[in-house]
């Protein structure tokens, strides 16, 4: 049943309230706890029990932290890693050109710094060299390298990896695997398919972080100096944000005390990034996944793909901040890259009416390095898998993004094994490929089955789920506070939505050319509102044409930060006219 009766909104979005099962357990917190009766909704909707909410609202590292060591083969590759170290070994560290590799890149050389050995960093070209270790660059590397440490790739790389005689490789990864694995010194991942542990969550920088507690573990066993590890976790909470990482488990507590020291302002790169883009408030997770996970990206989709890693361990507050600058232009053309992608992949995916699980769009010389970011958009307006495809001649390289309950990388890899794909891998929520011609609309048909037959039920109507009613007075920087203290939001762990019921409207005022700010309330009080990009959706003429009607209005409490001074604000994500 919907919502305040609210089958379609202004933006034709169903409105979901929570099910009768998260009211009962929500009363049931709140006459327990006594906490505020909208945290209690959301704590409820996240299946937070009345004997755990006081540790999850203070997720500690001590108690979510797992074993490295139950991990199979982190205890042989962190003793080789150490012994690198330890021996001053030429060491080389072949990293993906995401924000992930490049956090987990930075983790391994700032902690190899530690004993005065500085590695040698190597990230392939996303066009020249695709995804993942080659050949080509394992045994130049090899050459000059006693060892080789892959992170947030390798796990399929069988024929670069098995072709490297010189060196010694591990390999730190959290892509899905296939029953055989390369054959090296040691593969550490949580998706091995022989592992029977619950960290399939895990991003590559955390898997890497793992190793890294391992390795101190042994250090002290011995009575060795080690690093302060807690220093290193806002590398850490930057790769899980920006990897769309489930914000679950252990994964809450790493952003959450990443975030803290991020807010030190101690890694020289990331303070000069976020003063590039004028950051001037306490680091969230919207920054990371937003505004530093972005650019960090930018130089591995249209520019030099080391970039963000250099940025990350960059020793130079000058070297960081022209890397920082370079990094913010490259994100402002990878954004105009976007645009003249977006709109013909989405005109083209809606045109393939045949496909009920699939979205999905492909054209010639469309850039690789955004073909995900524009799958993604397409995927948050279908709510359908979505994979979009640049084609330069008969080769076509592609990114794909999943939706909840359909594992995409498992579907991928099936399409590689059937011979409908060159190559491609990923995990459940992102992948890549690479296509023939040929094979295009074969492939795109056969991955439409493989999700239908994952049995999850897709519903693509736009919908948005509800956690409770809130009126104007109740939203107070206390509430927005405590609120804050059950997440952080993301992936697994939506951002709480609350809803203002028949609200009159005092105040509207178009911001720049496609933002809208109101003033809203009711006899209890106001509250101002930001919608984003209104005016490129209906609901922008709609709220400035509202002619004095009672509306209800919702979204997500957020605080604005202005000249010193903080508000409360709400987030305007849908509204309503009341009948």
């Amino acid at each position: 049943m919907s919502y305040l009766g609210v089958e379609k909104s202004i933006l034709a979005k169903q409105w979901i309230g929570p099910s009768p099962e998260q009211e009962r357990n929500q009363e049931k917190l709140f006459q327990e706890t006594g906490l505020p009766i909208a945290l209690c909704a959301v704590l409820s909707r996240l299946s937070v029990d009345v004997t755990e909410t006081e540790k999850y609202l203070k997720p500690t590292l001590r108690e979510l932290m797992p074993e490295p060591a139950k991990l199979k083969d982190m205890t042989v590759a962190a003793k080789r890693i150490l012994y690198a170290a330890e021996t001053s070994e030429k060491v080389a560290i072949f990293a993906d050109y995401d924000v992930d590799g490049a956090c987990s890149a930075a983790l391994l050389i700032n902690w190899f710094r530690f004993f005065n050995v500085e590695c040698t960093l190597y990230v392939p070209d996303r066009v020249q060299e695709g995804f993942g270790p080659n050949v080509k660059a394992l045994q130049l590397l090899g050459s000059e390298h006693s060892l080789i440490i892959c992170v947030d790739c390798g796990t399929l790389s069988h024929e670069a990896i098995e072709s490297e005689h010189q060196s010694e490789i591990i390999v730190l990864d959290h892509h899905l695997a296939n029953e055989t694995l390369p054959k090296c010194h040691a593969i550490v991942n949580p998706n091995r398919q022989d592992e029977l542990g619950n960290l399939h969550h895990l991003c590559a920088a955390s898997v890497v972080f793992l190793c890294l507690v391992e390795m101190c573990r042994l250090l002290r066993n011995n009575d060795q100096k080690t690093p302060d590890l807690l220093e290193f976790l806002d590398l850490v909470a930057l790769a899980t944000v920006a990897d769309v990482a489930p914000l679950i488990g252990v994964n809450r507590a790493f952003v959450r005390q990443g975030l803290k020291i991020l807010a030190k302002r101690k890694r020289l790169g990331l303070a000069a990034l976020s003063d590039q883009i004028k950051i001037d408030q306490e680091p969230s997770a919207y920054h990371l996944g937003f505004l530093l996970g972005p650019r960090i990206n930018a130089g591995g989709r249209i520019g030099k793909p080391d970039l963000g890693a250099k940025l990350l361990i960059s020793q130079d507050l000058d070297t960081a901040k022209a890397i920082a600058e370079r990094l913010d232009q490259l994100n402002t053309e990878r954004r105009d890259l976007e645009n003249q992608i977006k709109e013909a992949a989405l005109e083209q995916a809606i045109s393939h009416k045949s496909y009920d699980s699939l979205a999905w769009a492909a054209g010639n010389s469309w850039h690789p390095g955004v073909v995900g970011i524009v799958a993604s958009r397409m995927k948050d307006l279908t709510n359908l898998p979505s994979i979009v495809i640049g084609f330069d001649g008969s080769i076509g390289k592609g990114s794909g993004r999943s939706v909840s309950g359909v594992d995409l990388g498992f579907a991928i890899q099936k399409l590689v094994s059937e011979g409908l794909l060159l190559a491609g891998g990923g995990h459940k929520m992102a992948v890549g490929l690479s296509v023939t011609e040929n094979n295009l609309e074969k492939a795109m048909r056969r991955l439409n089955n493989i999700i239908k037959q994952q049995g999850t039920k897709i519903d693509s109507s736009p919908k948005i789920n509800i956690d409770s009613m809130l009126v104007p007075s109740a939203a107070t920087l206390e509430l927005v506070e405590l609120l804050n203290s059950a997440g952080p939001y993301g992936p697994g762990a939506k951002a709480p939505t609350f809803v203002f019921t028949n609200m009159q409207i005092s105040f509207v005022k178009r911001v720049g050319t496609s933002h809208l700010k109101i003033k809203f309330g009711d006899i209890t009080g106001s509250l101002e509102a930001i919608c984003f990009n209104a005016f490129e959706k209906e609901i922008g003429r709609a709220l400035e044409k509202h002619d004095g009607r009672s509306i209800h209005l919702c979204g997500r409490l957020d605080i604005n930060y202005w000249r010193g001074k903080r508000t409360v604000q709400l987030l305007l994500d849908d509204a309503q006219f009341a009948v």
